[in-house]
């Protein structure tokens, strides 16, 4: 192969990457807000599903992908704000109602999607170039000519970034997740912004979903997150709780992914199983090296996690 032709293909696989992590970049910065809050959601998975179901139905009715996207808002925020009355409110076990979750989405998503299978999407969204920007060597054909939910994560990433590190609300926010009760001292109200993060949270990972049958694969297939979810939550792990890594991060596992089916096409001999296994092997392994670094899992992540709120504990 020439060197045009490898770096082509090279182009190829890291335009791949961006498109294939575009759905669990949704779904780790709306678990990241979750969680830098206090509240840990393991029900990503369920609330993309939902996102997904309600955006194709949506998009398919309406003829609007748009009309999709916000469909998936509004269901993610729903489910996840199941979540937020159960451990906010009642101060149930999280983890267990994270599962919970992830096994009512998982369900409700094949019930409500069963006539939509095999239905074309009308109005998928499509790769848009960004004028000269997408004309730049190299940078261009794998950053800037893709469809607009992958050019929203661009202003989406930094601006969670600004928010979180720069300004005064984002400052309650890291004290929500390590301290609430000082917090609380300081006149922020808790449960409020607890319930606003994880609902905002559950909206992202709605959108994570819908990305995938409105853009990714524009179909519905139940279970089509196939453990995205899942992968999400850990790159938040990965990340450190902060909006950039996991940009990089997910791009990283997108283009794990963007190989393995790449490998396919190129005929190699590897069992197909074992490179549809890829993305969840380098997670269970970034997983351990991360947290082998700090046994303690403390790294970055807030004090309070997990933890509920009692104002009379104070």
């Amino acid at each position: 192969m020439t060197d045009t032709g490898q770096t082509n293909v090279l182009v190829l696989i890291l335009a791949t990457a961006v498109t294939a992590g575009t759905p669990i970049l949704y779904a780790a910065l709306g678990e990241l807000l979750t969680e830098r809050s206090g509240v840990i959601n393991l029900g990503v998975e369920g609330m993309m599903l939902i996102g997904a179901v309600s955006g194709f139905m949506t998009a398919v009715v309406f003829k609007n992908p748009w009309a999709g996207v916000a469909a998936a808002l509004l269901a993610g925020g729903a489910v996840a704000l199941i979540h937020a009355f159960l451990t906010i409110t009642l101060r149930t076990n999280q983890v267990v109602s994270g599962l919970a979750l992830t096994i009512f989405g998982t369900g409700l998503s094949g019930y409500l999607g069963k006539s939509f299978i095999g239905l074309p999407l009308p109005v998928p969204f499509t790769s848009r170039p960004l004028g000269m920007l997408s004309e730049i060597p190299f940078f261009g054909p794998v950053f800037f000519n893709h469809d607009p939910l992958v050019y929203l994560t661009y202003l989406l990433v930094p601006a969670l970034w600004v928010f979180i590190y720069k300004m005064r609300p984002g400052m309650h926010l890291r004290a929500l997740g390590e301290n609430p009760s000082a917090a609380d001292s300081l006149g922020v109200k808790v449960f409020l912004s607890r319930y606003m993060y994880v609902v905002a949270g559950g909206m992202l990972a709605g959108v994570g979903g819908a990305y995938l049958s409105l853009a990714y694969a524009p179909s519905w297939l139940e279970n089509m997150t196939a453990g995205r979810g899942w992968i999400a939550v850990a790159l938040v792990i990965f990340a450190l709780w902060n909006p950039l890594r996991a940009m990089v991060g997910a791009y990283i596992f997108g283009g794990i992914d963007a190989l393995g089916l790449r490998l396919q096409v190129l005929g190699v001999m590897i069992p197909s199983f074992f490179l549809q296994m890829m993305p969840y092997i380098f997670t269970i392994l970034v997983l351990v090296v991360v947290l082998g670094k700090n046994r303690s899992a403390r790294t970055g992540s807030p004090g309070a996690l997990g933890i509920p709120f009692d104002r009379e504990e104070r």
